[in-house]
């Protein structure tokens, strides 16, 4: 079983690995069609909202008393995958 501070830290590190990738995406949009940029910008702002949606769990963690951030681990994970899905899925649109 992973500590706390081992988990903050894994999903510290796929969040800036989530970055590279969301920078790709928005390199892609530059170059995109004006036609397509638009619907390019918005993907980008969804993937940051959910981006932002897991930095909140992941300071809910943090700041969690006792063990009750194990309990939050489910929402977190949940989080990530919808995010990572999110991003996969606007690279292969791309």
């Amino acid at each position: 079983m992973e500590n706390r501070r081992e988990y903050i830290e894994k999903i510290a590190a796929r969040l800036k690995e989530m970055d590279h990738e969301i920078d790709e995406l928005e390199m892609i949009a530059d170059k995109a069609a004006e036609e397509v940029k638009a619907e390019y910008r918005q993907q980008i702002q969804d993937l940051f909202l959910k981006k932002e949606n897991l930095q909140n769990k992941v300071t809910g963690i943090r700041e969690a008393s006792g063990n009750a951030w194990e309990d939050m681990k489910a929402g977190a994970r949940l989080s990530w995958e919808v995010l990572n899905d999110s991003v996969k899925s606007s690279k292969i649109e791309s």
